[in-house]
């Protein structure tokens, strides 16, 4: 792999909230704390569940290192929480990260989002039903699987990227999950949140039964050709590669993501060092969903 930006200018928190909206609403919410409204009592309520990830594990199974350059600024992969918002006809996830989210490569010039680095990927198992839905990650996530009591159903696709170049990728490069992929009707960076709006009409409406999960990668805008926009990690870092990984197709992509119980405690940051490591040859990292039923 040549050591270059590869950008895109080919076109290219466990913490869980009911919110009812009106009159009553649930107001503070800490980290590691549960809080929820006895009961959604109108229409026009709004589920929000949220989930909390430690600061500092944004190293894969804790080898990982960013590249050389310094648009890959500290903490800028380090996933912080993710939150889930239900509207009437839409659903908001929001992705939070350690660093402001920035946009070094001017992605509006290629019909991009307003971010250039980070590509988030959403994992959802929506019936909890053993043995449906899909195992492995979309292509470019390397060597992980998911549980089979844990195979997931769609994906939500939160990246710099258009819409145009992701239904292309996802066509050639991930035909058979298709209908299981989910593009943002809007996607945007604000702060230090990744934000995407879905519509209801393509992912369902969000309930206890439902288990997520944030994969949280480094977008390539010229990735291998069997890749899914993902930038891989190396064996050695580079000025655009991150470092600490395999040069074959063993190693997760997967710089950080949610584990444990989602509530941010230190012991998540073990828990994802152990669900990440991997043997090339015999061990396959895995990734685990959060259920609310089980937080």
């Amino acid at each position: 792999m040549s050591d270059h930006p590869r950008i895109a200018g080919a076109r290219p928190l466990a913490t869980m909230r009911l919110v009812q909206r009106g009159a009553t609403a649930i107001a503070a919410i800490a980290m590691g704390a549960l809080f929820a409204s006895p009961h959604v009592a109108d229409a026009d309520a709004k589920l929000k569940l949220s989930f909390v990830d430690p600061a500092g594990d944004d190293f894969g199974p804790g080898s990982y290192t960013y590249p050389t350059d310094p648009v890959y600024t500290p903490g800028s992969f380090d996933l912080r929480g993710l939150e889930v918002i239900e509207g009437d006809d839409t659903i908001e996830f929001r992705v939070a990260v350690g660093a402001k989210i920035e946009d070094p490569w001017n992605s509006k010039d290629w019909d991009g989002n307003g971010f250039s680095l980070q590509f988030a990927q959403i994992y959802i198992d929506t019936d909890h039903q053993a043995g449906v839905g899909f195992r492995e990650g979309l292509p470019g996530l390397g060597g992980v699987s998911f549980a089979e009591a844990e195979a997931w159903d769609k994906v939500v696709l939160i990246s710099p990227q258009g819409r145009t170049r992701l239904e292309a990728e996802v066509r050639f490069k991930a035909a058979k999950m298709k209908g299981a992929v989910v593009i943002p009707k809007r996607t945007s960076a604000r702060g230090k949140q990744l934000v995407a709006v879905v519509k209801k009409s393509d992912l369902g409406v969000p309930n206890g039964k439902w288990g997520f999960q944030v994969v949280m990668q480094s977008n390539e805008g010229y990735p291998d050709k069997t890749d899914v926009l993902t930038r891989r990690v190396n064996e050695v870092r580079g000025q655009h590669r991150f470092g600490g990984g395999n040069d074959g197709d063993c190693d997760p992509h997967v710089l950080d993501m949610l584990a444990g119980h989602g509530k941010g405690g230190n012991d998540e940051i073990a828990a994802q060092k152990s669900a990440l490591a991997y043997t090339c040859g015999s061990k396959v990292a895995q990734i685990p969903l959060i259920y609310e039923a089980g937080r």
